[in-house]
């Protein structure tokens, strides 16, 4: 379980104003600068879309980072009538042993949880862009090390920075910008910066674009004494007051990879350094972690810690690849399974290939972890009998809502008994020593994975909230999953459903506050089990789910991305007090309808449209329907557009004459407030359930 570190700030109870009507959270779209030092307290401004006035808590993924609110001075009159505040100070103190890296962040506001900004945390001091910096002769001085924030916010805008190097020295520039901004919820075009070094006399030494996905990196080694620019800025020499950036000027070594990329739990390790400006000598020895999983892992120089690495800390028995050639099937190395091979596609056009026994009828995974963690490998995988026939091939995998340029064959079945060969190659014929990979070859059995829209659920005293969890079912995996949740706040109760077995593929939890609920905020957990046919026995197989966090994008529509944490939130009374239902419990007989009255308390002013639904979605997708199998909602005989004030709707369910028995199955009646053309702010009942009767 991920841990995360909290500050509470006393609540200044003249800004618990209660929110106006048709009030949305704060959507963040900017930190500035968007880095900080550790071992350094300082204060950063956050941008938003909707107000942040209020605003009493930060909170932040991992540890050694706590944030706190710098509340601006509260005006005459502002007690009546609150300010749109869409910028507000945060002053984040950062440990001095906190590990450098990207964390997440939100505030807590009386209008709810934020969505997730991102925040920097380096080792150099930070320096802040100046204004008027766009050309060599208006050039900011800087001294090195150091990391260089501002922002691109303007058409043909050039930042440009000068600073003097010794002939011999050695420096490496990373640009963090684009991967800051997939989290930004309505950011629709994003920035795709380039990077350039040029000498005193304007020559240019050095430019990259995408290294590190859309963001650019170099290392460079001076041969003059002298002045040199560093220059950075959109392709396309666009600009936006929300495209911030980080450059980290270092002159420490810089890691892109440890080989091999795959280490056990709780040992000391040897590993060969992968990067730029390294020692001569790149073999090191790492203490690794005891939790399997990914990790990121910093290496000793001397007094010198680097960056931190992307590892993979794995509990299967690890095989590396020897040095004899491994080209063919005829001189693939052996394997025995279950295992991890830890490998390398040294060289252009290399091939590596491993030879595995397997019983007919035997079913097994093989998964290639390589870009997903640090890894410029593009993977191709293939399975070959011993005479070099592919018998399946895979080249891109998809986990959840997103595809990775990692490979993944999954519960392939042994023809007859024999040897098989494992092949695996650069999509593109590409190889070095950066292009390092680990292969998971385990015995497939039915299993789940879960995913969370979204992740955070915004709760008020007295009402409830809805978490929608969907299933992706693995390896003929039918059966039925349960849902848990654990880390609530103080007054918060959870109803958790099921995710229904066969073609079931959503469960609904149902959150509430009581109406003694203080405001609140806290990380949750997430989590599903169910019983599994594993060799022919049954086992309980459990797994957390993984939050996703919901984007506008370009044309209106509703993108995801992985987000590190999901957030209850408990803020002050918003438009919706209250969804009250005719009934809780119905049952339908196979082609029955039955009518549900809804009942909604209104917020004082609050007038606006609200729409009523059992069924998460936006345009035509669907993203949350927890409904039993032939139960759907006829919105023909339906009331579910409230206008005008209006309190009072009604919900029609139908069960169709091949619907399925089921018994009491948890669904969410929601009655939602658009925010803008994708985001809703959504209020919910206490659960129906549903139970079918089954066919006389």
């Amino acid at each position: 379980m991920k841990r995360f570190s909290l500050l509470f700030a006393t609540l200044v109870l003249a800004l618990t104003t209660r929110a106006a009507s048709q009030t949305s959270y704060p959507m963040l779209m900017s930190l500035q600068p968007a880095a900080a030092e550790t071992g350094v307290s300082s204060e950063h401004t956050i941008t938003s879309r909707y107000s942040m006035y209020g605003a009493d808590q930060v909170i932040v993924t991992g540890e050694g980072v706590l944030g706190e609110i710098i509340h601006p001075e509260i005006k005459e009159g502002e007690k009546e009538k609150p300010p749109n505040l869409q910028s507000i100070k945060v002053r984040f103190t950062v440990a001095a042993d906190a590990a450098p890296g990207v964390r997440d962040f939100r505030i807590a506001t009386p209008r709810g949880a934020s969505t997730l900004g991102q925040l920097v945390i380096v080792r150099d001091a930070v320096v802040r862009e100046a204004k008027n910096n766009d050309t060599a002769d208006t050039a900011q001085a800087v001294d090195v090390p150091a990391t260089i924030c501002g922002c691109i916010e303007k058409a043909e805008d050039v930042d440009t920075f000068k600073f003097t190097a010794k002939a011999g020295g050695k420096l490496s520039f990373h640009v963090r910008s684009m991967r800051l901004q997939n989290r930004i919820h309505d950011l629709q075009k994003h920035v795709d910066p380039i990077l350039t070094l040029r000498n005193s006399a304007g020559v240019t030494l050095k430019t990259s674009d995408n290294f590190f996905y859309g963001d650019p990196f170099f290392a460079y080694e001076f041969t003059l004494d002298g002045e040199y620019f560093l220059e950075v800025r959109d392709v396309r020499y666009q600009g936006n007051s929300y495209w911030e950036y980080s450059i980290e000027v270092s002159d420490r070594p810089f890691l892109t990879n440890l080989y091999p990329l795959a280490l056990s739990t709780n040992q000391t390790a040897s590993v060969e350094m992968i990067g730029f400006n390294l020692p001569a000598e790149v073999l090191a020895t790492v203490k690794t972690p005891d939790e399997i999983g990914p990790a990121r892992i910093s290496v000793a120089i001397g007094n010198v810690m680097t960056n931190p690495a992307p590892t993979i800390i794995s509990n299967l028995i690890l095989a590396i690849e020897n040095d004899q050639e491994n080209n063919t099937p005829e001189l693939a190395m052996p394997v025995t399974m279950p295992v991890g091979i830890n490998g390398r596609i040294e060289s252009e056009s290399d091939i590596d290939c491993y030879v595995f026994e397997a019983k007919k009828g035997e079913r097994l995974s093989i998964e290639v972890l390589a870009r997903r963690h640090g890894s410029v490998l593009d993977s191709h995988l293939r399975i070959l009998d011993m005479s070099g026939k592919q018998m399946q091939l895979n080249d891109d995998l998809r986990v959840g809502k997103r595809n990775y340029a990692d490979s993944l064959i999954e519960n392939w079945t042994a023809p007859a008994d024999g040897k098989y060969v494992i092949e695996i190659r650069d999509l593109h014929l590409r190889g070095g020593d950066s292009y390092v990979y680990f292969v998971e070859v385990k015995r497939a059995f039915p299993y789940f994975e879960l995913f969370v829209d979204t992740d955070k659920t915004q709760l008020t005293p007295g009402t409830s909230g809805v978490l929608f969890v969907r299933v992706v079912r693995k390896n003929g995996f039918t059966g039925e999953v349960r849902l848990s949740i654990e880390g609530l706040p103080p007054n918060v109760t959870a109803e958790c459903g099921r995710i229904l077995p066969e073609k079931g593929s959503d469960g609904c939890i149902v959150v509430s506050a009581s109406p003694e609920a203080a405001t609140a905020l806290a990380n949750i957990t997430i989590s599903g089990s169910a019983t599994i046919q594993d060799g022919g026995e049954e086992r309980v197989f459990s797994t957390t789910a993984t939050p996703y966090q919901e984007t506008y994008q370009p044309g209106g529509g509703r993108g995801h991305f992985p987000a590190m944490m999901h957030t209850i939130s408990v803020a002050d009374h918003n438009d919706i007090l209250s969804v009250e239902l005719s009934e809780y419990d119905i049952t339908l007989k196979p082609g029955e309808s039955k009518k549900i009255d809804v009942t909604l308390s209104r917020a004082s002013g609050f007038d606006k449209n609200v729409s009523l639904d059992v069924i998460y979605k936006h345009l035509s997708s669907v993203y949350g329907n927890s409904l039993p199998d032939g139960v759907t909602l006829d919105a023909g005989a339906s009331k579910i557009l409230l206008t005008k004030g209006a309190s009072q709707g009604h919900i029609v369910l139908k069960a169709e004459t091949t619907a399925k028995p089921v018994k009491k199955q948890q669904v969410s009646v929601m009655a939602n407030v658009s925010l803008n053309f994708v985001m809703k702010a959504t209020y919910c009942s206490r659960p129906l359930n549903i139970t079918v009767e089954a066919a006389e």
